[in-house]
């Protein structure tokens, strides 16, 4: 699996689970839970991110060896 790939699916597991952890919190009334929820969710969209950008780059060096060997 790219790296790139992993770290989109990696980013979507965290926010999901910081999504579910925000929620309960606030059900429970549990201000740390939902902090460490939204935390994990926020830091789940960051890695989400950061997969696309390495997809980006690997695009961008593929366009320019293409371009050197043209």
């Amino acid at each position: 699996m790219k790296s790139s790939t992993k770290d989109g699916l990696e980013g979507n597991i965290h926010e999901v689970k910081g999504t579910v952890k925000e929620e309960l919190g606030k059900l429970a009334g549990d201000r740390d839970l939902k902090a460490e929820g939204k935390a994990e969710k926020n830091a789940g969209k960051v890695q989400q991110q950061i997969g696309h950008a390495k997809e980006n780059i690997a695009k961008l060096k593929q366009k320019l060896a293409d371009i050197k060997s043209a």
